[in-house]
């Protein structure tokens, strides 16, 4: 066997009987450095991208959400609340109300999403941190908000005006004759003390105290929509859930922050798989020429191969020699192509040269499971090929 790879190595680098055969072989080579590459680079910005969005939602959903399983309002509120408080695991928790609501100023509307919040709320989800103009709400007044940016210019509302204020329409419930427009809605008055950046989990937010939603709404003072908790240690957050579920009983549902955004999750996953399924056959596309090159070499080696066998080389060595070659061309590619990777990675990563927008470089985060995978794929592949190839014409070359 050790024979046999020092022949192969000296194989691959030696001068071959014609410039065609060096050719395929290298070509052979480097086309394996450009799928690896290109599937490490690929995997690798998928990454930042899969972190930035986890970024994007980290103030939208909790390490556990607390909803009520018959409606929209939790039952038992006070129970709950002294429950969460004894509760060693949990860090801090806020009480959420959320619902759609028309929003108009002057001669503009938009339909957006009213996110009421207790004081507490920032010590879950640190929204006040992301703020860029203005400032967050000091809770002294319940119609003081924060809206997203888009929301915003669309609106053409100023910010920290008390002069120009917008107005918030939530539809009333229940039945009668409406004679009026205050028949259909609670309306209040909303001052815009701040501004945060909008995404595609926070497109036409409005963040403002709970009591304005619970005035809009109609509903009691202590009476919320969803409990959000921020745990000690967010690892253990589906025994916490358990625990939680179990202690108040089946008329709560608690999620987890994955469960929260189950969708999102499922949609990040199968992207995930489809990249890895296109670039596994990327590779496997580019094996062939590997499988090219293990042929011609044993063509272009024939007369070699006769003198092996007289010099007591056995048929299975001779296989092995064939085989190594096609190992070493695949461990070439997998090292040269997963260094050519990382350093296009790296640069982009310290310079942003590539932009997905005019403002935001493509993201991009190295991970060890991504030179795991790449590896794996590429060697799976070139293992199989070279233990195909190098038997074909394997009696043709030594018997002929």
């Amino acid at each position: 066997m050790r024979n046999a790879f020092y022949i192969a190595s000296r194989y691959l680098v030696s001068k071959k009987g014609s410039t065609a055969v060096t050719f395929i072989t290298w070509l052979a080579a480097f086309a394996m450095v450009a799928a690896v590459a290109a599937m490490f680079i690929i995997i690798s910005v998928f990454s930042g991208l899969e972190e930035l969005n986890k970024d994007m939602i980290a103030n939208l959903h909790a390490d556990l959400t607390i909803k009520s399983k018959t409606g929209k309002v939790i039952p038992n509120i006070d129970k709950i609340e002294n429950a969460l408080r004894k509760n060693a695991d949990i860090a801090n928790f806020s009480k959420v109300i959320e619902e759609k609501v028309y929003l108009g100023y002057k001669d503009n509307g938009e339909i957006a999403y009213l996110r009421g919040v207790d004081s507490v709320y920032t010590h879950v989800n640190p929204i006040n941190e992301s703020i860029f103009y203005g400032k967050y709400p000091e809770f002294k007044y319940n119609n003081e908000v924060i809206m997203e940016n888009g929301l915003d210019n669309r609106l053409s509302l100023p910010v920290n005006s008390s002069q120009d204020f917008a107005t918030i329409l939530m539809p009333k419930a229940g039945k009668g004759i409406i004679q009026q427009e205050n028949d259909i809605f609670n309306k209040k008055d909303i001052y815009v003390s701040g501004i945060f950046p909008g995404n595609d989990q926070l497109d036409n937010y409005i963040i403002a105290p709970i009591e304005l939603a619970q005035e809009l709404l109609g509903l009691p003072k202590t009476a919320c929509y969803q409990i959000v908790i921020k745990l000690k240690n967010p690892v253990n957050s589906d025994f916490i859930k358990a625990n939680l579920t179990k202690e108040f009983g089946d008329k709560i549902i608690v999620n987890t922050k994955s469960e929260e955004n189950a969708a999102f999750w499922k949609m990040i996953n199968t992207e995930k798989l489809m990249i890895y399924l296109i670039f596994g056959l990327v590779i496997f596309i580019t094996t062939f020429n590997l499988a090219g090159a293990i042929t011609i070499l044993q063509l272009d080696k024939k007369d070699q191969a006769k003198a092996l066998i007289a010099l007591g080389f056995s048929k299975k060595d001779l296989r092995l020699t064939y085989f190594f070659t096609g190992l070493l061309i695949v461990f070439f590619g997998i090292v040269c192509g997963l260094l050519i990777g990382s350093a296009i990675c790296f640069t982009q990563i310290n310079t942003g040269f590539f932009k997905a927008s005019e403002n935001l470089a493509f993201p991009v985060k190295i991970e060890s499971f991504n030179y795991i995978i790449v590896s794996a794929v590429a060697l799976f592949f070139g293992l199989i090929i070279s233990v195909l190839f190098s038997k074909i014409n394997k009696r043709y070359l030594v018997e002929k």
